[in-house]
């Protein structure tokens, strides 16, 4: 039986990059932004949960962008991982204004400013009720901070991989362009890679799908719905093998 319904005692909260910032032409970090999102994580270890977290760099450098305009993919890539790292010490700072013990790990090594990831060392810090935000993606070129989210949330034994978006979760098609568009509470691993649902890399749904990692996509900008969804509330989109 699925355990949506329960509370979960271990995530793994995926944030882009965006969601740090105030859109286009504004600021890349947003404090205010920053405020509310670790007001929102402060709430949710009032339920005792452990919670992991893997950022974005998007609002910051998209490799992928300048990739494509013909810039080496692995410089470009790095370039990427880089920006995590920026946006991962801006959360970092927050939530330590908010009073959560927070530790940063890298997958690249930058020993100045947060710690090298360890497996072992990363479970310790999140028994111990620190929040743990993993930067650098996979430290990788080529794999996205999707796959990177999945990664992570399979090595700390995450009850899920909960992805926070701009959208209530996973629609039919693409809500900002198409009014009609309708969400979908349920979906399955397999029905979203025949279907090529944009919201999330298929190399970390197929990862989650290997090892039956439930996926949940819900709006990050509604007030209490991390909490909601680390509570076990029925928010948003679910992925499960069943679907």
């Amino acid at each position: 039986m699925s355990n949506e319904l329960q509370p979960l005692k271990r995530v793994l909260l995926k944030l882009s990059g965006e969601a740090l910032s105030t859109g286009p032409g504004g600021n890349s970090i947003d404090p205010e932004v920053l405020g509310a999102i670790s007001a929102e994580i402060r709430d949710v270890q009032s339920l005792g949960s452990q919670l992991g977290i893997v950022i974005g760099g998007g609002n910051i450098f998209r490799g992928m962008k300048l990739s494509a305009s013909g810039m080496d993919r692995t410089a470009a890539d790095h370039m990427g991982m880089l920006a995590t790292v920026m946006n991962g010490l801006a959360l970092q700072d927050a939530l330590e204004k908010a009073g959560v013990d927070t530790r940063v790990m890298s997958a690249l090594e930058i020993r100045a400013v947060c710690e090298p990831y360890i497996r072992r060392r990363a479970v310790r810090h999140l028994e111990k009720g620190r929040v743990v935000i993993f930067v650098a993606g996979t430290g990788n070129p080529y794999f996205s901070t999707d796959t990177a989210a999945a990664l992570r949330a399979m090595e700390i034994r995450a009850d899920a991989l909960c992805k926070a978006t701009k959208v209530d979760g996973i629609y039919d098609k693409d809500p900002t362009l198409h009014p009609n568009a309708e969400m979908i509470p349920r979906l399955s691993y397999d029905k979203f890679l025949l279907e090529r649902v944009g919201v999330m890399d298929a190399t970390a749904v197929a990862l989650c799908r290997d090892n039956d990692l439930p996926i949940r996509v819900f709006k990050l900008t509604t007030p209490g719905n991390i909490q909601r969804v680390v509570a076990g509330e029925d928010v948003g989109s679910l992925v499960t093998a069943e679907g």
